[in-house]
């Protein structure tokens, strides 16, 4: 089953970061986040991956193209200009790299690899989220019914802490509840191939408009609730967060 992953957007909310690469290579641990997302996948079996580029692409080509040279101890002889992995990577992903358009919408993006997908059932997901989904319970689910798209929910945490007040007086304080009971788009996709029937051709398709509210008009939406660590990269916030994570050895999706 291939994993489409969207990587091409602008991250305009971490320019201080994303003015000089796309959003997705962000390093998280010294990895992009990218790499993590991917990393997960290849951990359930899933190494088949489609990413579809389209701000500052040539530096995910660049970074896949030289996958050894930055990940790897390596000699360089100037003499015959050969160089020598030392300590090599075992993967076994398989990476297509897709140029969708710079200004192209998520459902469009999408929309342009229909013919690298043919009539399989494949995942989808964005570059900038990272979850601890158990990837076989959701591929699990997504059989268990006869819907066009599994959607992954999940709970966000708060990012204030919340009140109970009586009167003037604060009768309890909880740091940073989790959501508000509320499930939101987490991202982790599910989908079959009559999704494409639901995208109209163009580069202006934004998949969470028009796409999903149809398949969720025609009862074709079905989600997936995942309430365990899931948190998406939208700010340098987020990046720092996710970096004492990883750095105290806590990251739930290592």
């Amino acid at each position: 089953m291939k994993v489409i992953i969207l990587a091409g957007g602008l991250g305009t909310r971490l320019s201080e970061e994303t003015q000089i690469k796309p959003k997705p290579m962000i390093e998280i641990g010294g990895y992009p986040i990218l790499w993590h997302i991917m990393n997960h996948y290849s951990k359930f079996g899933y190494i088949d991956f489609v990413i579809l580029l389209g701000y500052k692409g040539y530096v995910i080509k660049e970074y896949f193209v030289n996958y050894f040279l930055h990940n790897s101890d390596f000699t360089v002889d100037l003499g015959n200009n050969n160089v020598e992995i030392i300590n090599k990577q075992n993967l076994n992903w398989k990476v297509t790299l897709v140029d969708t358009g710079i200004n192209s919408m998520t459902g469009a993006r999408v929309k342009k690899v229909e013919h690298l997908i043919g009539k399989e059932t494949f995942m989808l997901t964005y570059g900038d989220g990272l979850i601890d989904l158990n990837i076989n319970e959701l591929i699990k689910f997504h059989k268990s019914h006869e819907g066009t798209v599994t959607m992954t929910s999940a709970q966000p945490d708060g990012r204030f802490g919340a009140l109970e007040i009586s009167g003037n007086k604060v009768v309890s304080f909880k740091e940073k509840p989790k959501g508000d009971g509320s499930w939101i788009n987490a991202g982790y996709f599910i989908c079959n191939k009559d999704l494409f029937k639901y995208i109209k051709s163009g580069d202006d398709v934004i998949l969470e408009q028009e796409p999903l509210k149809l398949l969720a008009k025609d009862n074709q939406l079905f989600t997936y609730k995942h309430d365990g660590f899931w948190m998406p990269m939208d700010t340098l916030r987020d990046k720092i967060k996710l970096e004492k994570i990883w750095k105290e050895n806590n990251a739930p999706w290592k």
